[in-house]
């Protein structure tokens, strides 16, 4: 159950966090999986220590640009010559006050969580129209279905995540192409390394959470695996919230 065995998967944003915790999770379904991040050295050091588990690849690739990304999916096609599954997980967060927000926060944060997912789901959905099949999977967050405090940006870019998704699922069905976004709670990685280390500040976070804790990386990474698998193929435009029962009582 749950294979992945020969499949094509591209996630952006897999150096590290729930990006990196995918690529494990798909390699050792036995997925093909390139690794990517706009850091080349975290790109090469990734794949090198993932190469372990299964067949990875790395592209350099910076997804606020349409060109990089372009560019990644056409290395991945030369490479393997197709992409089953594509995963926008790149995304950034760093909190800030409404008043204190510059353009250049509020734009930084849409362009590489929102405009990252559009053009990773643009060129990934050209390819799968060829092959007539393929997933595409959005990691959203609950910041986009609930109010953040000091994240308007952010949670700005995950709503929009939410609703794209549903948007496209209806243009490609008709091509077998399922659509589904991943919202998780509160996290480890390295965006979250600051509220985790704050007692407190993890304390009002954690409170409205029913299993009390914060979730792994792999908590997520199971998710998009059952919806990138064939036990999924009757899923598509749906949101799978994974956040410990954080916005269950909303």
């Amino acid at each position: 159950m749950f294979s992945l065995k020969n499949k094509v998967a591209v996630i952006t944003g897999s150096t590290s966090g729930i990006g990196k915790g995918i690529a494990k999770i798909f390699l050792k379904a036995g997925a093909k999986v390139v690794i990517v991040s706009h850091n080349e050295e975290n790109c090469k050091k990734t794949a090198d220590e993932l190469s372990r588990i299964g067949k990875t690849f790395y592209v350099c690739c910076d997804v606020s640009k349409e060109s990089d990304v372009k560019a990644l999916i056409e290395r991945t096609v030369k490479k393997f010559g197709r992409i089953d599954i594509m995963v926008n997980n790149a995304g950034i967060y760093f909190p800030k006050r409404i008043e204190e927000m510059s353009e250049e926060d509020f734009e930084r944060v849409l362009a590489i969580n929102l405009n990252g997912a559009f053009y990773g789901t643009k060129y990934a959905a050209i390819e799968m129209k060829r092959q007539k099949k393929g997933v595409i999977v959005n990691i959203a967050s609950v910041a986009g279905l609930r109010g953040i405090t000091n994240a308007a940006h952010y949670g700005a870019s995950k709503g929009a995540i939410i609703n794209f998704t549903k948007s496209v699922a209806q243009e490609l069905a008709p091509y077998n192409i399922r659509v589904n976004a991943i919202a998780p709670g509160l996290i480890e990685s390295n965006m979250t390394k600051d509220i985790i280390a704050d007692k407190k500040l993890l304390g009002t976070y954690l409170a409205p959470v029913l299993i009390k804790r914060v979730g792994k990386p792999e908590d997520i990474a199971y998710g998009a695996l059952y919806l990138a698998s064939e036990e999924a193929s009757y899923v598509t435009g749906t949101v799978l919230v994974i956040d410990g029962g954080w916005i269950s009582h909303l």
